[in-house]
């Protein structure tokens, strides 16, 4: 193995695993992008969130300039649009693969709200770009997907409904029908994250096309300009009491959108499969992300319990043992999700989302869980401050939090995932039929008796 500067933030085992995976391209944008992360995101948090106003009146109407800074920089360092590998989009993409992107998102992770974006890696445009770039027409892809690559504009993807379960996609009831050539969109979505943001052009809607179809070719994905007559930005919902403004996660109404019938995505009816493609990555991407959360939450949690003027009953915070505990445990979990989530994009690379979906889905249900966990830790030491603006740490447990929910809930992973695991069900009997009658056999050639009575 040889040295590199990412194993300060991930542990160098983990690096031994993936180093002879990674191209030399791949090595050098990650030393570059461990750099720009600790020398110029970091620095710059407390001025993005003193950059969003607290007027009411202007605190949709604007964004941190800061950002705009950072993403020149990024863009002249090659730290842009990495999440897209060539293999997949060779039209667009960048010559890194999943698992490469994976330890790479795992160092932007530590700076959560400014370097994903500051290198054009945040969601949901990630996820959309894949959409426009995977089954966009040329068209869709000069008007809309360009400007996306380009960081000049922002998306949402609008799926979620209230007043439904939305975590099944067939329950949705938006309607998409044609009118003569053009597309009139009618529904009521909620959750519809980016959808505050000024820079925001297109929304990626999804809805039902035909309700005589079989029950997941129903379903249809079309772009709706973001300005269209009829999109209503509603209120920002709030998570735990934050409203993430600027971007923010709304609640949309649209109400006799009319838009032309270019603007289907992928074709009529295929809304499903490409929300499957879309959430497998994006899935995969949140948990790359969250382990760099949850390492910097441990690292807050470290500076607290070894800070001399917090001394608690004639001790440091360290040297009470349940505090160093709870140290280890973070330690211990982190690097353990990590192995899960480079595993799983791994498999990406190897058989597609699609095949990986397992890999996935364990990571999604294992790594949001283990990292609010850890933020929760940090929390505790910190005690009050732990939990109030003073500290990153409540707007970071609160994020995380929601991806419990986001891309689908942990119920639907695990019982996915308990699903594929009960259909080795019927191997395992076999298995087990066949090695009793060898250990007859090899009891008979014995000449012993058996003294444990199988059920």
């Amino acid at each position: 193995m040889t040295d590199h500067v990412v194993t300060q933030f991930i542990s160098p085992s983990a690096w031994a695993l993936v180093e002879c995976k990674f191209s030399p391209f791949a090595k050098e944008t990650l030393t570059k992008l461990c750099k720009f992360v600790e020398e110029d995101c970091m620095p710059a948090q407390s001025t993005f969130h003193d950059q969003i106003s607290t007027d009411p009146a202007l605190r949709w109407k604007g964004y941190p300039k800061i950002i705009e800074e950072l993403k020149v920089k990024a863009r002249s360092l090659g730290l842009w649009n990495l999440f897209l590998s060539k293999e997949h989009y060779p039209d667009v993409g960048v010559p890194l693969t999943n698992l490469e992107y994976a330890v790479m998102a795992e160092v932007m992770g530590r700076c959560v709200k400014i370097a994903p974006e500051a290198c054009n890696c945040s969601a949901p445009d990630t996820g959309n770009m894949e959409v426009l770039a995977r089954y966009g027409t040329q068209k869709q892809k000069d008007e809309w997907l360009a400007p996306l690559l380009a960081g000049k504009t922002r998306s949402s993807f609008a799926m979620t409904e209230r007043g439904i379960a939305s975590s099944d996609a067939t329950n949705i009831q938006a309607s998409i029908k044609i009118e003569g050539n053009e597309i009139v969109v009618n529904g009521h979505k909620w959750w519809i994250s980016g959808g505050g943001d000024p820079r925001n052009a297109l929304h990626l809607v999804m809805g039902k096309s035909d309700t005589s179809a079989t029950k997941h070719q129903q379903q249809s994905i079309v772009i709706v300009p973001a300005n269209a007559k009829g999109v209503t930005l509603v209120r920002p919902m709030h998570v735990f009491g934050y409203d993430d403004a600027p971007e923010g996660h709304f609640e949309v109404k649209y109400d006799n959108v009319r838009i032309p019938i270019e603007n289907i995505v992928g074709g009529f009816g295929r809304g499903f499969e490409i929300i499957q493609g879309r959430l497998g990555p994006g899935r995969i991407h949140h948990c790359m992300r969250s382990i760099g959360i949850a390492s910097r939450a441990l690292e807050l949690m470290l500076l607290r319990v070894t800070d001399p003027r917090k001394v608690m009953f004639g001790k440091m915070l360290y040297e009470h043992g349940t505090v160093v505990e709870r140290i280890a445990l973070s330690r211990m979990e982190i690097d353990q999700a990590r192995l899960l989530v480079l595993s799983a994009a791994l498999q990406i690379d190897l058989v597609r989302a699609k095949g990986a979906m397992n890999d996935i889905g364990m990571a999604k249900a294992i790594v949001p869980a283990m990292v609010t966990q850890v933020i929760d830790r940090a929390m505790q030491v910190h005690g009050a401050e732990g939990i109030c603006q003073d500290t990153p740490l409540a707007a970071l447990w609160t994020g995380v939090r929601t991806l419990r929910y986001a891309d689908g809930p942990d119920e639907v992973h695990l019982s996915q995932i308990g699903i594929r695991e009960l259909k080795k069900a019927p191997g395992l009997h076999a298995a087990e039929k066949l090695l009793a009658e060898r250990e007859e056999k090899v009891r008979k050639a014995a000449g012993v008796k058996a003294h444990v009575f199988k059920i």
